[in-house]
């Protein structure tokens, strides 16, 4: 099951349109004793993300799915809001941000990372 992004979709996200803003779809599913793990991949996150304009739009735990298949419901939902593509793209190669990413990886037994283009506000 897919936890972390490839080399390749990060370049094909950030070539879609970097200057573009982006809110990042977060839907995770966590291993045993794996929500204390991310809990502490949050905390290292957030020491880094305000530096790239980075900021959880919504954080919670998944529900009882009202529409969905057997095995589709999620653990956690996050939204997290980013100027750009590439103000995402530098935050994951920031050797600092990598030194905890490892956290998130551990966490993780399965997750959907998506972005996301904001509607124009009417």
């Amino acid at each position: 099951m897919a936890v972390d992004p490839t080399g390749k979709s990060l370049k094909e996200f950030l070539a879609a349109a970097p200057e573009e803003p982006v809110v990042m779809l977060n839907l995770l599913r966590f291993r045993e004793g794996g929500r204390a793990q991310y809990e502490a991949y949050v905390k290292h996150f957030a020491k880094h993300a305000r530096a790239f304009g980075a900021e959880v739009v919504y954080a919670g735990d998944g529900g009882n799915p009202l529409v969905a298949e057997h095995g589709q419901a999620w653990d956690a939902v996050l939204l997290v809001s980013y100027p750009t593509r590439r103000a995402f793209s530098e935050m994951v190669a920031d050797p600092a941000y990598q030194e905890g990413t490892h956290l998130r990886s551990e966490a993780l037994v399965e997750a959907v990372l998506q972005p996301t283009v904001p509607w124009p506000a009417r």
